[in-house]
């Protein structure tokens, strides 16, 4: 029988944010899986595998180790190999933090995908009902489409794909009251790094945009749309 909901966490340069997402597990009353994926060459990766050794008697939370592949790429690594064990699947970044609320956040989750394929996020307090910075889908979109976001992409723009799938299927559900906090210096909350710098670049930006506009105009998107409208008539 598969497992239940696990939430993939690409993450680079920022072995602090391992305690304070899963001290967020612990506030939220989540049972949800939690994978950090840390690359390989990562310069913090010796305080990765501390948290790591710090955190091994936490069932819920496991440590994936691999090449460098970006965040996209490393979500899709992961999450295809994850798809075949786990109902839902989640994406955070590495500065998301859900917060407690009167249910938990990967209950409410659990609730809206249990109906059949879809895709819900909730609100990060900074892109709110415009844009999933933070998603959960049921892992059957993933085995459609052998990705969890196209492969074109490197950091930006999965969040624009994630609604226009859930709004091409008609199965998307937004939750305002479900807070998944997206801790970014876009905010004022949170100081600008080298992961930042890098993600925002006027050069990723130009690549990742591109890319989108490409997947989103040029066939890429229709085609994709069509495996999961088929998908949603199965159910």
């Amino acid at each position: 029988m598969a497992d239940d909901l696990l939430v993939i966490i690409p993450t680079r340069g920022r072995p602090q944010a391992v305690p304070e997402i899963v001290q967020a597990w612990n506030d939220t009353g989540a049972t949800a899986d939690v994978l950090f994926a840390v690359d390989t060459d990562d310069p913090e990766l010796a305080a990765y595998k501390q948290q790591a050794a710090e955190l091994k008697s936490d069932l819920r939370v496991r440590f994936a180790y691999g090449k460098r592949r970006r965040l996209c790429g490393t979500l899709n690594q992961q999450a295809t190999k994850a798809a075949r064990s786990y109902r839902f699947l989640a994406f955070m970044g590495d500065d998301h933090r859900p917060r407690p609320a009167d249910r938990p956040w990967d209950a409410r989750f659990r609730e809206c995908l249990s109906g059949g394929s879809g895709i819900v996020y909730g609100n990060d307090l900074l892109m709110g009902e415009r844009m999933p910075t933070a998603v959960a889908m049921t892992s059957d979109i993933v085995t459609t489409l052998s990705y969890m976001a196209p492969p074109a992409l490197v950091h930006l723009c999965l969040d624009l794909v994630w609604l226009d799938w859930g709004q091409g299927m008609e199965r998307i559900t937004y939750l305002d009251d479900v807070i998944i906090e997206h801790l970014h210096p876009a905010a004022s909350k949170a100081p600008m790094d080298a992961g930042y710098e890098e993600a925002n670049s006027p050069e990723q930006v130009s690549a990742d945009s591109e890319a989108y506009y490409e997947y989103r105009d040029g066939g890429g998107l229709a085609g994709d749309l069509e495996k999961l409208r088929k998908l949603v008539e199965e159910n």
